[in-house]
């Protein structure tokens, strides 16, 4: 079992991110059966003022690569992107294209 641990930041605007708390609360069946398609066991995201943290549990064969192209032919979940792209706002440092960013574990108990 492999786990990633990714951020994003929301738009700061109460109303975006009570929004996107709100289509997280019913994200649609197809963007949900893609996930675990793609070898995802698990999934959380949680929130704090703009930020965001995801949690991804997933099979030993899933790769994000993968994951990727999985997304880039399914229209229903290129429509939630666009979707979600009017309440997420890119981190600084990510690269082009890049949304949510894989956190590096710096310390572990």
């Amino acid at each position: 079992m492999k786990k990633y641990i990714l951020t994003l930041d929301v738009k700061d605007d109460p109303s975006l991110i009570q929004a996107y708390k709100e289509h997280h609360q019913a994200v649609w069946p197809e963007v949900q059966k893609s996930i675990i398609d793609s070898g995802v066991e698990r999934m959380e995201i949680y929130h704090v003022g703009d930020r965001l943290v995801m949690t991804v549990e997933a099979r030993d064969d899933f790769s994000f690569e993968k994951k990727n192209a999985l997304d880039q032919n399914n229209p229903k979940v290129q429509e939630w992107e666009e979707l979600m792209d009017q309440y997420q706002k890119r981190l600084p440092f990510a690269a082009k294209g890049e949304k949510w960013v894989v956190m590096n574990k710096i310390f572990e108990l």
